[in-house]
């Protein structure tokens, strides 16, 4: 599975050569080149990290990186700057970037430390979790909905998880055929089986899976996991 990293630069030169460099280590890429089109990228998907640029046309690294952290954002940020005092280093993972590399820089190292970050950050993926009245543990792969036990398969159980890490978020069929199936092209069609399977968990966790107080359905985008009131939770509508 290809981790996808967004790169916001806006030096044609840099992004070229990171581009060029992270696709052959294996790496999925996407660039933008200020805070905008950033923004206008994020809208669409998640990815797996983010290379930023401290200094962008339309605004500051810094304060771009603290936006997103306080939007909830949570997958890794590496900072990239040409600015090399101990202070401004300081600034920058005190703004919540993950890790800080100073121009000019060998792309083998900004790989390196890529790698670094992804698997401190996947290491997260072991936390137990718990939304509204559906907990799951993901050492055992075990959920529970009101205490009792709910039997998933393990792409259901798989899916789930995903949605509960980015709650409150919308995740498009494009990203979870990403991070779920290796080899979605091997489906006949892969929208149509993440359809299916979001039915199926559904029918396990929602007291009426038409109406579903969990797993919501964004019109032609995907889906998202939401905290339910507890109006909803104790039988309200």
């Amino acid at each position: 599975m290809k981790h996808l990293i967004l790169i916001v630069d806006d030096d044609e030169d840099i992004l070229k050569v990171l581009e060029a460099n992270l696709r052959l280590h294996g790496f999925e890429t996407f660039s933008a080149m200020n805070c905008q089109e950033a923004r206008e990228w994020l809208a669409d998907r998640i990815p797996d990290l983010i290379v930023l640029d401290l200094m962008l046309p339309d605004g500051d690294g810094v304060q771009f990186c603290q936006e997103l952290r306080a939007e909830g954002l949570k997958v890794p940020i590496i900072m990239l700057t040409a600015r090399d005092k101990v202070s401004d280093r300081v600034l920058g993972l005190d703004s919540g970037a993950d890790d800080y590399v100073v121009k000019p820089f060998e792309a083998i190292e900004l790989v390196a430390r890529i790698k670094a970050c992804l698997r401190r950050y996947e290491q997260g993926w072991n936390e137990p979790l718990k939304v509204g009245e559906v907990e799951i543990d993901p050492q055992s792969r075990t959920v529970t909905l009101s205490g009792k036990p709910v039997e998933l398969t393990a792409k259901e159980f798989d899916l789930l998880y995903l949605l509960a890490r980015n709650c409150g978020k919308v995740l498009t069929r494009e990203e979870i055929k990403r991070q779920l199936w290796k080899d979605p092209k091997r489906l006949y069609s892969w929208s149509r089986v993440i359809d299916v399977h979001i039915q199926h968990l559904r029918k396990k966790i929602e007291k009426d899976s038409q109406n579903p107080r969990y797993i919501l359905t964004v019109p032609a985008v995907g889906y998202k996991m939401v905290e339910p009131s507890q109006e909803t939770l104790k039988g309200g509508t």
